[in-house]
């Protein structure tokens, strides 16, 4: 039933709902789309994080160069490129996330399987790329050291210069992709150079020789002259005291170097003849020094030769079994190299025997007709100080 109105009574008015103002609008529409944003942006962020720390899409280790003077987006998108990372743009980010941009650097890396963005970066950014090693061995000369790094083919540019001889450290060196021949050569020649100057502060004060590159040319010598370490100390000291003397060296690799040069070894025995061929670098011929180096010394000979050990012997030869036999007359001398020729005539006569007993007797018609005998060759001097058996000049 209704309610009867109470006369006199005016009715309440109802209240005028007010529409809200402009900047009220654009404050809410303000926050919807900041909300919406943070939302956008937090998964975002969460996708990003993930790319970035989630195993990556390598299947298996993969060798990839970042080349020189490249930003970071076109890193990136090498990286894409190549399946090691799965997005270029989250890599940009987060590399100026990280303020790693700055630090990225050219190389050959090496990335392992599923490696991923975070360690792709990383590795990048140590600078760690491929090594590769090159050995030059110790009594090499310079110009066999510059086949082998002209030969090598990670090394980059054209054919390294020949360097004079004596200037490259026998060494292995270790060298990354974009490295060029001939600065690798001049790495070479630089270690030669602090080594020698080292080595130089802490010479005897008893040497017979005034400069860094006469103990170059000596320490050439002794390292042509034996493989044993521990005999490189006694033969610098032969060369010393036949110096001091005023002897000339007899150095059988001197006679080679004058002979073949840089170019390797002599492919077979040294002969009276040789002996008497008259070459700048054969100490046979010449008083005192040769007139550079005959190979490229290792530390240990350029030790042996500034601080060689005090002996009296002026005389060597080899003893058949790898080393030498000192003396310090010539009457020792002379009864060393009696020695040695008996050992190898009775090694050769064993040879010659076992050889016989192994081959088949032939019959009279299996027999070939004789040949002509040839011409007698001219004999071969003995290994070592070959000159030592006549009185020294």
């Amino acid at each position: 039933m209704k309610k009867p109105r109470e006369r006199g009574k005016v009715p309440e008015p109802k209240p005028v709902r007010k529409r809200p103002s402009a900047v009220s609008r654009v404050f809410v529409w303000f926050f919807v789309l900041l909300l919406v944003s943070g939302v956008v942006a937090a998964g975002g962020a969460f996708y990003a994080y993930q790319e970035y720390t989630l195993p990556g899409p390598l299947a298996e280790n993969k060798i990839y160069t970042v080349g020189k003077g490249l930003g970071t987006p076109e890193i990136a998108a090498g990286l894409q490129e190549a399946g090691i990372i799965s997005d270029a743009r989250v890599f940009s980010a987060m590399a100026h996330f990280t303020g790693t941009r700055t630090r990225l650097k050219a190389g050959e890396y090496e990335f392992p399987a599923e490696a991923s963005m975070r360690d792709v970066m990383a590795l990048i950014a140590s600078g760690k790329s491929i090594t590769y090693k090159l050995s030059v061995p110790e009594g090499w000369t310079s110009e066999m050291a510059v086949a082998r790094v002209n030969a090598n083919e990670i090394l980059e540019g054209p054919p390294a210069l020949v360097p004079p001889e004596g200037s490259i450290m026998p060494d292995t060196y270790v060298f990354r992709r974009g490295t060029t021949r001939q600065k690798l050569v001049e790495d070479m020649q630089a270690a030669q150079e602090k080594l020698l100057d080292s080595l130089w502060d802490n010479r005897s004060p008893l040497l017979p020789i005034d400069t860094k590159e006469e103990a170059v040319v000596l320490a050439s010598i002794v390292e042509k002259e034996t493989g044993v370490a521990a005999e490189r100390p006694v033969i610098a000291s032969v060369f010393m005291n036949r110096l001091k003397k005023n002897m000339r060296l007899q150095s059988d690799p001197t006679i080679i170097y004058g002979l073949v040069g840089g170019k390797g070894k002599l492919d077979r025995k040294l002969t009276r003849a040789d002996i008497q061929n008259e070459t700048p670098y054969n100490t046979y011929r010449i008083n005192g020094l040769p007139p550079g180096p005959i190979a490229n010394p290792g530390r240990a000979a350029l030790e042996a030769v500034l601080n060689p050990q005090p002996t009296d012997y002026l005389y060597f030869v080899a003893d058949g079994s790898g080393g030498h036999a000192f003396a310090a007359t010539l009457e020792e001398h002379n009864a060393n190299v009696k020695r040695w020729r008996q050992i190898a005539g009775n090694a050769a006569a064993a040879a010659a025997a076992d050889a016989a007993a192994d081959t088949p007797v032939e019959t009279p018609q299996d027999q070939a007709a004789p040949a002509e005998s040839p011409a007698p060759a001219e004999p071969a001097v003995p290994d070592g100080m070959a000159g030592g058996s006549e009185p020294p000049p």
